[in-house]
């Protein structure tokens, strides 16, 4: 377990960009906290970090957006960003989840992932954020 604290946006962007370097191809990142605790932000920093086109907005009202990766090295060809804050797990089966989570290509990041809790992998990996202060953010990789 890693835990990291960032001051400001930028800096939990960075922190997105950075995981980059240790990503494979297939994961399923899973982020979990409470309303503004930087999922979104993070998530940002990660598409950076890939390469992918913006603008990077949060998938609230769309469920999932479909990225394409710039990276040129082993990494995920595709990204699903999803947020599950307004879903339920039938409703994220619904839109193909079975398929996408077994394509080995794709990278999947989750925000609100808790509330799809029993359709998630045993082998995704968790990032919770929680506010530490006014401006301070606790980011623990689990």
């Amino acid at each position: 377990m890693k835990t990291v604290c960032t001051q400001s946006f930028q800096e939990t962007q960075k922190l997105g960009k950075e995981l980059v370097k240790n990503l494979t191809p297939g994961q399923i990142i899973c982020l979990s906290g409470e309303l503004g605790t930087g999922k979104t932000t993070f998530v940002q920093g990660l598409l950076k970090g890939l390469k992918v086109k913006g603008p990077y907005t949060s998938p609230t009202f769309l469920i999932m957006k479909k990225y394409e990766s710039k990276v040129k090295s082993p990494k995920s060809k595709v990204i699903y960003h999803i947020d599950a804050y307004r879903v339920k797990e039938k409703d994220i089966l619904n839109l193909g989840w079975e398929e996408i989570i077994t394509q080995p290509d794709n990278l999947i990041v989750v925000e609100w992932a808790k509330r799809i809790k029993k359709i998630i992998p045993k082998n995704a990996k968790w990032i919770n954020f929680s506010w530490e202060g006014e401006k301070k953010r606790k980011i623990v990789f689990n």
